[in-house]
């Protein structure tokens, strides 16, 4: 496959004049400190509706509609190869369909990509092996700028099929039922309703319970909705701005579970299915430090929790009726973390990661345990969610970097596994590529896990550019998934590698506080160690290191190019988490509450300001040749809002010796995240690897034949 290839010219970046940003003084007194915010007046939130470019104040509409234009006419020479990568992305196309689980009434729910299509379809067939479609994302986006789908689910009875969409970008969804009897869609929840994780069907199939967003687009109430004939209750409200709503249905069907969740603190309310209309019932009152979740198995209610130290958490069994603590299922293990709980009638199935690595453990009623690994470096395994309590086996998803999703069935009783479906693409092969799994010194002496993607024909003495992904936040870990997209990089010449650093879960919940709150800085100095180990080691060169980041991987990569700016050959920071401590003094931002524990209060605490002072990327630029760097953003975007990635980059061009541009990629239509098109998806990636790739050439890197 020939590399894509770079226009003659395209070695230096077009002669653009970049938008010289105004700047006012603003100068904010907080804690006894004084601080001058030059671009404060790029923030903008409209009394009521959603942003759009022309309702903007006339100096910023101006301001944007110029970055708008300078990333357009700076980014225009790398549409050929944009074009290259996207032609390659398209040539890889998935031609089988992925299934999801059967329930236990034999109806097998599904869904798929017709040819030469970018949106999902989604069917079902019957036991009898009819089929019939539920409905077609691509209808449903039609008429719509922006298109997002979430949380598919079919009701108990299995005459309805509900999602949420959200049509706006805003992350506020509409929730839409298909009805089979009647063969209509029907849209239940017009507006307001959290889509993720945050609506289930009642076992009788009666009722929807769906949770509400307030005007700050935090999740608040809890309501029930007659299905037949949408009449709607208020069942629940929280008014505890920090706590995070999310609703589920135990795999039993026993119960609905409210779970009101803090980075520090949860507390669930549970309703029982044989009491539908009745009240929540609280299982252990709300206590900082103690945070739990409900599931329901062999007649018991099951608690997965941190409490009495349990740090990488343990498995507790409760009676059902009183709530009171009855054994220890799983005790805790230090560095050994309990992910996730999965009951069916027959067996347990937890998902665990030990030494950096998923794991399942499947333990029957009698007590019998049953661990499931792969001999791989790296790899992931992901539950299937909907399966039905009273199936004899269980379905979860495995994947590497190297080798797509493949769905694989576990049966209780034998412990045989079967391939049920592979995601297979055209023109790829598995065996084309390498998968390794390094360890990079920390400054402190921490091993810092790096998973790498090579073609198996490059050598690991050869020096190639390479792309350098990490996250680092919230307890997430950045998990060594496929990824079609980097595929196509790789074989362009580049290697993939994502950086495991601290502020993630890789290595258990210690892991995460060693890069949380006053620590956080961690990541970033994990994350610089990664880049040079790549170095050391001959995997890279100093020069050809290209760093991403999405969100709060943004904060990470901008935060590492501040502290090592020469170190990197650019810098692409998805809708970057950036202006840290303005977003983290602004007590009306949506997530500011929910998040001061993993970032700090500097509206309360003179250490957290401080500490947060010296690490926000937007308050740390300095006067240093700074790389290249794009950003991109959404403009209706709530949770990251445009102007944190529009004001760092703005300071950027003000301190920057190098003369390299700073980019503002601004998506008018979208929020934190792009339309759910498989289109959209490979576009992204193509600009950023057109980018990255533009950026390392730039710098003397040599690009062969993959």
């Amino acid at each position: 496959m020939p590399t894509p290839a770079l226009p003659p010219h395209a070695f230096t970046w077009p002669p653009v004049t970049a938008p010289l940003a105004q700047r006012h003084d603003h100068v904010i007194e907080q804690l006894g400190r004084t601080r001058n915010d030059p671009y404060a007046w790029m923030k903008y939130i409209p009394r009521s509706g959603t942003r759009s470019l022309d309702t903007l104040p006339a100096p910023l509409h101006t301001h944007l509609a110029t970055e708008m234009k300078y990333a357009e006419d700076i980014l225009s020479p790398l549409a050929p190869l944009v074009a290259q990568y996207q032609s390659l992305m398209h040539a890889r196309a998935m031609h089988e369909a992925v299934s999801l689980p059967a329930d236990s009434h034999g109806w097998h729910y599904g869904h798929r990509v017709p040819e030469g299509a970018t949106r999902r379809v989604f069917y079902r067939i019957s036991p009898e092996g009819q089929e019939q479609i539920l409905f077609n994302e691509a209808e449903r986006a039609a008429s719509t700028h922006y298109y997002r789908a979430t949380d598919h689910q079919p009701s108990p009875d299995d005459r309805y099929f509900a999602w949420a969409e959200d049509v706006i970008g805003d992350d506020r969804h509409q929730i839409c039922i298909y009805d089979a009897q009647h063969e209509q869609i029907k849209t239940i929840v017009p507006a307001d309703a959290f889509g993720y994780g945050g609506f289930t069907f009642s076992a009788s199939s009666k009722y929807l319970f769906w949770i509400w967003r307030n005007a700050h687009s935090r999740p608040t109430r809890l309501y029930r909705t007659t299905v037949d004939t949408q009449e709607t209750v208020l069942i629940y409200e929280e008014h505890d701005p920090a706590m995070f709503m999310q609703l589920a249905r135990t795999a039993a069907g026993g119960f609905i579970a409210l779970t009101l969740a803090g980075p520090e603190t949860s507390e669930v309310r549970v309703l029982a299915s044989d009491n539908e209309t009745g009240q929540l019932h609280v299982i252990q009152p709300r206590h900082k430090g103690i945070s739990y979740e409900i599931s329901e198995w062999a007649g018991r209610l099951l608690m997965l929790t941190n409490a009495d130290g349990a740090l990488d958490r343990k498995l507790l069994a409760m009676d059902p009726n009183t709530f009171v603590i009855e054994s220890e299922l799983v005790p805790h293990c230090e560095g050994v973390s309990i992910i996730s709980v999965m009951p069916f009638a027959a067996a347990l199935v937890t998902l665990e990661r030990e030494n950096g690595q998923h794991r399942l453990v499947l333990r029957d009623p009698t007590g019998a345990v049953r661990p499931i690994t792969f001999d791989e470096p790296a790899y992931v395994i992901e539950l299937v969610t909907g399966q039905a309590y009273d199936a004899r086996k269980v379905r979860f998803v495995h994947q590497t970097p190297a080798s797509p999703p493949r769905w694989i069935d576990l049966e209780f009783d034998s412990g045989n596994m079967t391939v049920v479906a592979q995601t297979r693409f055209d023109q790829f092969d598995p065996q084309n590529y390498r998968v390794e799994r390094l360890y990079a010194r920390a400054p402190d002496g921490e091993q810092v896990p790096v998973t790498v993607l090579s073609r198996c024909d490059m050598a690991n003495d050869t020096r190639a550019p390479l792309l350098l992904t990490g996250y680092g936040a919230y307890g997430i870990s950045s998990e060594p998934a496929f990824s079609l997209p980097a595929t196509v990089l790789v074989d362009a010449g580049f290697r993939y590698a994502i950086a495991h650093v601290r502020g993630g879960s890789e290595k258990g919940r210690r892991w995460f506080l060693e890069g949380r709150a006053m620590k956080k800085k961690n990541s970033m100095t994990d994350f610089i160690a990664c880049a040079n180990h790549l170095v050391q080691t001959g995997y890279t060169d100093s020069r050809w290191i290209v760093a991403h980041g999405l969100s709060a991987g943004g904060l990470l990569v901008a935060g590492a190019m501040n502290i090592a700016p020469t170190l990197w050959a650019g810098v692409i920071a998805q809708v970057p988490f950036v202006d840290m401590l303005n977003t983290m003094s602004d007590a009306d931002h949506p997530l500011v509450p929910l998040f001061r524990p993993d970032w700090g209060d500097p509206l309360a605490d003179p250490d957290a300001y401080d500490y947060i002072a010296s690490i926000s990327p937007y308050e740390n630029v300095q006067v240093a040749p700074y790389p290249p760097v794009l950003c991109t953003a959404g403009l209706k975007d709530d949770r990251v809002p445009y102007w944190e990635p529009a004001k760092l980059l703005a300071h950027i061009r003000h301190c920057s010796t190098s003369g390299n541009p700073a980019i503002l990629q601004l998506d008018l239509e979208s929020g934190h995240q792009s339309s759910s098109d498989q289109g959209s998806e490979y576009s992204q990636a193509a600009l950023f690897w057109a980018f990255a790739q533009q950026c390392v050439q730039a710098n003397g890197a040599m690009l062969g034949q993959a």
